[in-house]
Formats: C-alpha cells, sequence, structure tokens
C-alpha cells in the first residue's frame, strides 16, 4: 500500500514549488532549507515542516547530504504555476500597461484564484507567446519550457555585442532604474570595457552615450551574443 498522503494544491503548496523550481534549474541541483526559506521570506522551521509534507505527498524528494528536489509531480506542478504566473505577467503589461517592475507582484495576488480556463484564453488572446515581460519562457501548454541558462552582461567580453534577452524581476527598483537608461528586453548593447575587482561594466547602447551599470546589475542582465 502507497504511504503517498497527496496535499491539496493551495497557494503556500505552490509557492513553494516554484520556489524550488527556481533554485534547481541546473540538473542533479537540490534546495536547502535556507535558501527556500530566504526566497519565501519565512523561516526555516516553517520551511522543514512544510518539506516534510511535501515529501509524502510526493511532490518533493530530500536528497541525503544534500537539501530538496522536485519529484516529476511537484515540477508538473511548478511549471503549471508558472506559466500561469507569466502568462499574467505579460497580459498585465500589455492590456493594462503596468510597468514591468510591478507586473510581478500583481501576478504574485492572481495567480493562485486564476481557473485554468482563464489563462487559456489569456494565452489565446496574447496569441500563445514564448515570454514574459522579463524575457522568462512560459511553459507551453504540455508544460514544456527552455529554462536554459543564458550569458549574462557581466560575462561578455570588452568589445562584444549582444541582446538583452532576460532580466531577473527580483527586484523593482533595478527595473524602473534600467527603464530610466533606456536599457529592456530587445536591446541591443557593447561591452567597452568591464573595470577589475568586481568594478562596473561600461556598455555602450547602439551608437548612443555609454551607461555604466554596477556588477550586481550587470550580473541579472541575461544575453544572447550577436
Amino acid at each position: 500500500m502507497s504511504t503517498t498522503e497527496p496535499i491539496p494544491a493551495s497557494a503556500p503548496v505552490e509557492d513553494y514549488v516554484k520556489a524550488i523550481y527556481a533554485l534547481t534549474l541546473e540538473p542533479e541541483q537540490t534546495a536547502s532549507t535556507s535558501q527556500i526559506a530566504d526566497r519565501l521570506g519565512i523561516t526555516a522551521g516553517s520551511v522543514s515542516t512544510m518539506l516534510k509534507r511535501m515529501d509524502s505527498s510526493g511532490l518533493a524528494e530530500h536528497v541525503p547530504y544534500r537539501g530538496v528536489r522536485l519529484t516529476p509531480t511537484g515540477r508538473h506542478l511548478a511549471l503549471a504555476v508558472i506559466r500561469r504566473h507569466r502568462l499574467l505577467e505579460l497580459f498585465l503589461a500589455t492590456s493594462l500597461d503596468i510597468p514591468w517592475e510591478d507586473v510581478h507582484r500583481f501576478a504574485d495576488a492572481l495567480e493562485h484564484a486564476a481557473s485554468d480556463d482563464l489563462i487559456e484564453l489569456i494565452a489565446v488572446k496574447l496569441g500563445d507567446p514564448v515570454a514574459d515581460p522579463h524575457g522568462d519562457p512560459i511553459p507551453n501548454r504540455l508544460l514544456e519550457v527552455d529554462d536554459r541558462a543564458q550569458p549574462t552582461l557581466a560575462e561578455l567580453r570588452p568589445g562584444e555585442h549582444a541582446r538583452v534577452a532576460r532580466v531577473s524581476d527580483a527586484e523593482p527598483d533595478m527595473l524602473r532604474y534600467l527603464t530610466e537608461q533606456g536599457i529592456g528586453i530587445g536591446a541591443e548593447l557593447e561591452l567597452v570595457d568591464r573595470q577589475p575587482f568586481d568594478g562596473p561594466c561600461l556598455v555602450r547602447l547602439g551608437d548612443r552615450l555609454e551607461r555604466s551599470l554596477g556588477l550586481r546589475l550587470a550580473q541579472a542582465i541575461h544575453v544572447e551574443r550577436l
């Protein structure tokens, strides 16, 4: 007899699988209790309790001495939530003109309430898009997604040209600053210089003036080399 005890796909459970997914994008990667706690802004004790429930329900599994990772069932749920979230972000940005620094928090509030039928109506309305306002890939209806890592601006060599493909949505102030600098998804730029010892990166946008970006900001900008 199976000892699996299903737990409802509640908002907290969906938040957990989404967080674990984001922390384990690389093959065989696991997430620690402290990493999950930091990402969700809760205590490690609360995380430990939930992870035990998720383990017994078949959503996650503990890897001895390493951490936790999602099971196929947990990954399926995570991708469903991510599809919902990213489609909502794009809908909010394109239909309501909400700036890209604000859509994440609105989508977070709506993703647990939006039905699958509503999400599919949004997907059709938007033309089955493949990326959200930050460039993050949207899982398709089969919950397939290409989430391969892309180089960051900080990894380019001086003289290399690239196109902005993805930008982390973790810090709204950072996104707001990039808007002020004229840097968004699809922007083409050249890395002019990178200062040593974690110094700033100097970039040129097209034929416009150069911009100096701090290392942390440059590491949040993922690019496609041209």
